[in-house]
Formats: structure tokens, C-alpha cells, sequence
């Protein structure tokens, strides 16, 4: 029954014209659920702030009370593969995720994907795309974070794993979505050399597919990120002269709008949106966990942005490729 509620809500939602639905977003771009195993993993500590499994029946109604009809699940196998961890049968354990998180979403066929996640320096990496390609549930696209998995733009070796893994996913038509920003706690370089190497060096190993970086480049919750505003801006220039390399290349803003987002920070964030296009901003919240915004909280936080009308409803109507 709820799930039969759920589809009469977003069939009821799609059937109204662009302009009445602007209000709220037809999707979100970017969101999160935890298995029982990975929770177990991480090891929480216990408090009202701690880190708990999400059922998908609750994350199907807090997308209900924000209006939202859709959403991707971004899987975070990638977790086990952080390279300060020692997992014993790591794959096994990111295969394990993976697939938990494809039968969640498969519990709201039509409403919600499921992206298939891994850490892409891993001698696994290649393996799972493959197997991920050819699942009917993690098919639509991978998740990738390079801040836990400490990927390196400025690596050789990286990049070039890196070109392989974006090469793949072209080859099966998997989108793929980048947590970009690179490790703040390692103090990882992140810049212009980083947000350069990533238009000019992947970019084009992926002609065909979407590609998403999350958070606008950055981490959130908020906008305070100098060096994840430096990458914004390497990105929105080229988007402004019409670079090729930013011709399939989307951005979701996950939890980077928060009520506490300064005017001056409010303008910044409208400045790049418009410089890359509100064509091409996906919109997202990011996982509704105890220290992150539910989605009603998280569209009324971007709503608050000195945007126009029209573009609201040119982002709030946008559903990426993978959702359709």
C-alpha cells in the first residue's frame, strides 16, 4: 500500500504543467541509504546526531512531503574501499552494499535509481563497473568519492586508472556521479590544476554519457569552500565559452544551500549557476541523516537563493537521462 500511495503521488505530480509544478523539484539528483552492515561498519557512536539505517520507506515519504517524485540512490560501497581501512573480504563487502542498496530502490520501481559504487583505484574497480553494467538494478550509473577513496588529479597513475573507469562507463552508457573535492582532512591539493585536468584529461574518455559532479564541487553542508569555489570557477568559465569537455558535464548542489548560507555566499553560488547554466544544475539534498537537511528543508533552503522564478522552474522541472 505505501508503495502504491507512492506512485499515485508522483503520477499525480508529473501529470501538472511545468509552471505549477516549479515549486518543487520533479527529482532529487542525490541521495543516500545506509545498509544495516555498513552502519555496523562504521560504528557510530551512540547519540541523538548518530549515523542510522534509513529505511526506504522513510526516505520515499520525506521525498513525498517535499513534493519530489524521483530520486537517484548513490550506493556508498565506496566506504569500504577508503584507503586508511583494512576490510577483510573488502569486494565482497562493496558487492554486498552495491546490491542491498539495488534492492531498496527496486522496492519503488520507476521512481528510484540506484548507482552503483566503488572506489575506482581499487584492483576491483574495473570488475564491479562490469558486473554493475550488467545488473538491472545499479545498470543507470556509478558513484564515485574521491575525498574517501583519495584520488589525486594531480597523480599520473591515478588519472590514468581514472581514464579507464570513465572509459567503461561510456562503453555501457552508465552515468557517473563525482564527489569531486579532494581529501581536506589529508590537506589533498584541490584548485584550478585539479578542476583542469578533470575537463581536459576525463572528460572526453566519456562522449556519451552524463556526467555529475556532486555537491558543486564541493562537500556541504554549505558553501564556505574556497578551493571548491576555485574548481566551480574553472568549471563555469568553460561552460561559459562553450568548452566540448562541458557538454555533458551536469553539477547537483546536495546540500551546499543551507539556512545559514550568507548573502554574499547566496550571490557567489547564483553567480556560477548562471555562468554554467541553469540547464545544467541537478537538483539534490544529499542523505536526510540526523546532521543534514530532510529534502523539504533542503528545497526551501535553495529556494531562498536570489534566483528568478524561471529559473527555478527550469531546475526544479530538470530530471536527468537516468531517471527517465
Amino acid at each position: 500500500m505505501p508503495a502504491l500511495m507512492s506512485r499515485l503521488c508522483l503520477a499525480a505530480a508529473l501529470m501538472l504543467p511545468l509552471a505549477s509544478r516549479a515549486a518543487t523539484p520533479a527529482a532529487d539528483h542525490h541521495q543516500h541509504l545506509f545498509s544495516p552492515g555498513i552502519i555496523a561498519f562504521l560504528a557510530p557512536k551512540p547519540g541523538p546526531d548518530a549515523l542510522r539505517e534509513i529505511p526506504v520507506e522513510e526516505l520515499v515519504g520525506l521525498l513525498d512531503k517535499a513534493g519530489i517524485g524521483r530520486a537517484a540512490i548513490m550506493s556508498v560501497a565506496y566506504m569500504y574501499g577508503r584507503p586508511t581501512r583494512v576490510v577483510e573480504d573488502e569486494y565482497a563487502k562493496v558487492q554486498g552494499e552495491n546490491d542491498w542498496t539495488a534492492a531498496q530502490a527496486a522496492k519503488y520501481p520507476g521512481r528510484l535509481r540506484a548507482f552503483c559504487g566503488f572506489n575506482p583505484l581499487k584492483d576491483y574497480a574495473l570488475k564491479e563497473l562490469e558486473r554493475c553494467a550488467f545488473h538491472p538494478g545499479l545498470r543507470h550509473g556509478i558513484k564515485m568519492h574521491f575525498g574517501n577513496s583519495d584520488v589525486q588529479l594531480e597523480n599520473p597513475e591515478h588519472v590514468k586508472r581514472l581514464q579507464e573507469v570513465f572509459r567503461a562507463a561510456n562503453r555501457h552508457r552508465m552515468a557517473i556521479a563525482v564527489h569531486l573535492r579532494a581529501n581536506i582532512g589529508l590537506k589533498r591539493p584541490y584548485g584550478e590544476a585539479q578542476a583542469r585536468a578533470f575537463l581536459t584529461r576525463l572528460m572526453p574518455q566519456a562522449p556519451d554519457i552524463l556526467v555529475q559532479v556532486a555537491h558543486f564541487a564541493g562537500t556541504g553542508p554549505g558553501f564556505d569552500d574556497p578551493p571548491a569555489n576555485e574548481v566551480m570557477r574553472v568549471f563555469a568559465e568553460a561552460a561559459a565559452r562553450k568548452d566540448p569537455n562541458t557538454r555533458n558535464l551536469y553539477f547537483d548542489v546536495a546540500s551546499i544551500a543551507t539556512p545559514e548560507l550568507s548573502p554574499e555566499h547566496a550571490r557567489e553560488m547564483v553567480t556560477r549557476i548562471r555562468m554554467v547554466g541553469v540547464d545544467k544544475i541537478l537538483y539534490g539534498s544529499d542523505a536526510a541523516t540526523p546532521g543534514n537537511m530532510k529534502p523539504v528543508e533542503a528545497w526551501a533552503a535553495f529556494r531562498a537563493l536570489p534566483l528568478s522564478p524561471e529559473e527555478f522552474g527550469r531546475i526544479a522541472g530538470k530530471v536527468a537521462p537516468y531517471l527517465q
